[in-house]
């Protein structure tokens, strides 16, 4: 998966079950998707929480990427999760852990969130190993598909899980042919408070955190289903 910018359950659900999870950093740098913003509660209805990203060559991958950083970019996505989140019953620390990821992390895209997407998996609970694309010697040149199960056979995997969104993007006889299982991790919807409103599901993780303590959260983790299709 691409680093994603404090994702929803269903990324961590995905990390939960697998033994190795593959960050895929040298993947190319898309504006607007999921890689630096995410959806966060405000008034009751989905609103984006986004980190900008410096401008530079759009073939650039992840890796390369740097956010735009500053005092004000920092303050004013701190301000947006007050406005959203301040009366929520777990806003305290889970501000200052978004304040410490901000004004600390790395400048670069996927090292900030890599960072903290593994900081939160540990604090859930999540062992799996971490292994940044980058890091691996694989065949680039590959389609998308034929790279992935490039990376799975160097890994020495057996099954590859996706998250849900990619279910129609592999095909589970190529997979077969390769000796690899295919599967999709479904998370369920489970409803928590959200400040006494309707419950708006999938929002980024902090939404999950601002509610729950640590171990609701962590038993939400387990609200998923994988489904294999057959070859």
């Amino acid at each position: 998966m691409q680093p994603y910018f404090f994702p929803y359950i269903g990324y961590f659900q995905l990390m939960k079950a697998v033994d190795c999870f593959v960050f895929y950093d040298d993947a190319q740098y898309m504006k607007g998707g999921w890689v630096n913003r995410n959806r966060i509660l405000h008034d009751g209805a989905p609103a984006w929480w986004t980190h900008p990203v410096e401008r530079n060559d759009y073939r650039l991958p992840i890796r390369e990427r740097r956010y735009a950083r500053s005092a004000a970019r920092t303050s004013a996505l701190v301000a947006k999760l007050d406005g959203a989140y301040r009366a929520a019953p777990f806003f305290g620390p889970i501000v200052a852990m978004a304040v410490d990821y901000l004004e600390s992390g790395p400048d670069t895209v996927s090292s900030f969130n890599q960072a903290h997407l593994e900081g939160i998996a540990r604090g859930l609970g999540i062992d799996c190993a971490f292994v940044p694309s980058s890091q691996l010697d694989y065949d680039r040149e590959l389609d998308a598909q034929s790279r992935v199960i490039d990376l799975c056979r160097r890994l020495g995997a057996s099954t590859y899980l996706n998250a849900t969104g990619g279910s129609g993007l592999y095909d589970a006889d190529a997979f077969a042919r390769a000796g690899l299982e295919l599967g999709f991790v479904h998370p369920r919807v489970t409803s928590y408070p959200q400040l006494g409103r309707p419950h708006v599901p999938f929002l980024s993780i902090i939404d999950v955190l601002m509610f729950n303590s640590p171990e609701q959260a962590t038993a939400m983790l387990g609200g998923y289903d994988v489904v294999r299709p057959a070859p």
